[in-house]
């Protein structure tokens, strides 16, 4: 008997979406520039008008997914966001959708991202003027001392704070290994941690240029309250957490 063949992804059977995925990467490409020249030149306004700016750029990109590629989203859990309290957001992390929907969706925020988007002409230098905190992923002990020192000062601030630990982009369906950065500042503040998980990357693929139609699935956790605990129990319940809700979103 000859094996059989295994089932082909979805990227492998859905048409490619080329009209659409050109027509969102030009509007990218050109509202980008735009909104980095407003967020460079904006070193005389607020910290937080500069952050509000981005956030519109963010709302023009969804809405330009739905119109160019006929993707939405749905998000269940919102009553979890609770705005009093500075709180440290773990999201897992599957394409560049989710950097862009969840500034829509959380109060202001600081993002931990790496040192390579600071390359890219104009919008990679904007980022500068938004309190990221940078960190070089080559040099692990200094990205943790950057976190867990500028993240503090972000949460003492009144900042929230977004973390992908995986560090990176994964497959769809899959959760990379958790790095224990975000746990370890939890601990060392006390602040809660709010999960997040998605399945952007079934419609976003990552390393693709194709957008396909479809509507996201996100779903906001209940608050992870931290004080008095290791950061080691705190990394496995969120890590858990977010495994297991991303097999229900994907069923």
């Amino acid at each position: 008997m000859m094996p059989s063949t295994p089932p082909a992804s979805p990227e492998d059977t859905r048409p490619k979406n080329l009209l659409g995925s050109t027509s969102l990467f030009i509007g990218i490409f050109i509202t980008s520039i735009i909104i980095g020249v407003l967020l460079i030149g904006g070193g005389m306004v607020s910290y937080q008008f500069r952050w509000y700016i981005g956030r519109a750029w963010c709302f023009l990109i969804l809405w330009m997914l739905r119109i160019f590629c006929g993707l939405t989203y749905t998000v269940e859990g919102l009553e979890n966001l609770n705005t009093q309290r500075p709180t440290i957001v773990i999201s897992n992390h599957q394409s560049a959708w989710e950097s862009v929907a969840l500034w829509c969706l959380l109060p202001p925020h600081s993002v931990v991202i790496k040192r390579e988007l600071l390359l890219l002409p104009v919008w990679g230098w904007s980022l500068l003027t938004l309190k990221f905190i940078i960190i070089n992923r080559k040099k692990q002990r200094a990205s943790l001392r950057a976190l867990l020192e500028q993240g503090a000062q972000r949460l003492n601030n009144g900042l929230w704070l977004l973390v992908f630990p995986e560090g990176t982009r994964a497959a769809p369906k899959t959760v990379g290994k958790f790095t224990a950065g975000a746990a370890l500042l939890a601990q060392q503040t006390a602040c809660p941690i709010l999960p997040i998980v998605h399945n952007a990357g079934n419609f976003w693929p990552r390393y693709s240029f194709y957008k396909y139609p479809g509507v996201i699935k996100v779903k906001i956790g209940p608050i992870i309250e931290t004080q008095g605990r290791k950061a080691t129990d705190i990394n496995a319940e969120t890590e858990a957490w977010i495994r297991q809700n991303l097999q229900e979103i994907n069923a």
